[in-house]
């Protein structure tokens, strides 16, 4: 009877100091966070999982890897270290059910993930965006060094190029025509000025006039026939001005921006042409090398690029030929009717017939500005 005493005094000792001993058990931890290598026997560990167990539940318990009063930063979850010796083992872990399991399980629901979305879609677009400058720049460096190449070839005889022989006879007639009609409007312009200077001192010597006839009674007639011959060739130079005016301003619209609309064309057209040259002398040369898998990937690209350039030249050249031919037309028409204008006009005041100079001006529908029209108010001044 005392023997099995004794025994049960000395299990109930055993369990006593195992159960102290877990709970006041260093685990060394090194440097990555692992734990190190535990020396219990299988048995030791069996009691211990009895005890865990039994005991309360250690998932909410915490061993302190220094001790007792170490820093906090020392504090390791005992259910790390079980899972640990369970990995270890080969022993699959069952889904835990804390906070890091739970936003784990469920991304969508994370307070961050939809500014990370709209943050990686903004990292998209904007990566697309660069990617297709960067292309474009690519393409255009690789059109300017063909078409330089085929430009200094040409220029030194050593290229060939695409000449249409009717097409660029008009061009260079339609260069030395804009040229002829741009030294017509520079000298109108100039005639205008000097004629407005002339029918000012005109003004200017009929006003001296009349103020001298109310001044002088002995020769009252005389100042008064002169003041009013300078007051008429006054009014009829500022219906020649208005004649002259509306020649100038229409043959500026005729050089300046009908015919400059058609030299913009021909330079959209002298640039494809250039374009279309150096892509058929890159063609042309691939198609003289050898045969072999890449150089005929290179010569189907080439073939592409050169179809597309002989359209883009064909159409620009279409174009060139239609606005030419409209250009002619409107050219004739216009300058018909200013020629005509301007002969009239001319003769009617150098004759002095003023009736017929108002009749031109009326059959060409010149409208004539009052005087002082030009000046800016005194809303402008402001």
């Amino acid at each position: 009877m005392c023997q099995c005493l004794v025994l049960s005094y000395r299990d109930f000792i055993m369990a006593d100091s195992i159960m102290s001993k877990a709970a006041t058990m260093e685990i060394p931890i090194n440097s990555n966070g692992d734990t190190g290598t535990l020396t219990e026997d299988d048995s030791l560990e069996q009691d211990l999982q009895q005890v865990m167990v039994s005991g309360p539940n250690l998932n909410e318990t915490s061993i302190v890897s220094g001790g007792y009063g170490g820093p906090a930063g020392g504090i390791i979850p005992t259910s790390t270290i079980k899972d640990i010796r369970m990995k270890s083992r080969g022993v699959s872990l069952p889904k835990s059910q804390s906070a890091a399991s739970r936003l784990a399980q469920h991304p969508d629901q994370h307070p961050g993930s939809s500014n990370h979305n709209t943050s990686n879609s903004t990292e998209e677009v904007t990566r697309g965006v660069a990617v297709e400058k960067l292309d474009s720049v690519k393409k255009w460096g690789i059109n300017t060094y063909k078409c330089t190449k085929q430009m200094f070839s040409e220029r030194f005889g050593r290229g060939s190029r695409t000449v249409d022989l009717e097409l660029e006879a008009q061009i260079d007639v339609l260069r030395e025509t804009k040229s002829k009609y741009e030294n017509i409007l520079r000298l109108a312009t100039a005639l205008i000025s000097h004629f407005q200077s002339m029918v000012q001192t005109q003004q200017a010597l009929g006003d001296t006039f009349t103020d001298l006839s109310q001044k002088s009674p002995e020769l009252q007639d005389e100042f008064g026939y002169n003041a009013e011959t300078q007051k008429l060739l006054c009014k009829n130079g500022e219906a020649l001005l208005g004649a002259i005016n509306f020649f100038v301003s229409s043959i500026n619209t005729l050089v300046n921006k009908t015919m400059e609309d058609t030299l913009m064309t021909i330079k959209l057209y002298e640039n494809a042409r250039l374009e279309f040259d150096a892509y058929r002398s890159d063609l042309e040369e691939l198609s003289l090398g050898p045969r072999d898998a890449a150089t005929m990937v290179r010569i189907e690209m080439a073939q592409h690029d050169y179809q597309i350039h002989r359209d883009k030249y064909e159409r620009l050249r279409s174009d060139v030929t239609i606005k030419l031919k409209f250009l002619e037309e409107n050219k004739v028409k216009v300058m018909h009717k200013q020629l005509l204008l301007f002969h009239n006009a001319i003769s009617a005041y150098f004759a002095g017939n003023q009736q017929q100079l108002e009749q031109t001006l009326i059959q060409f529908n010149v409208k004539l500005k009052p005087p002082g029209s030009d000046k800016p108010s005194w809303l402008e001044e402001q």
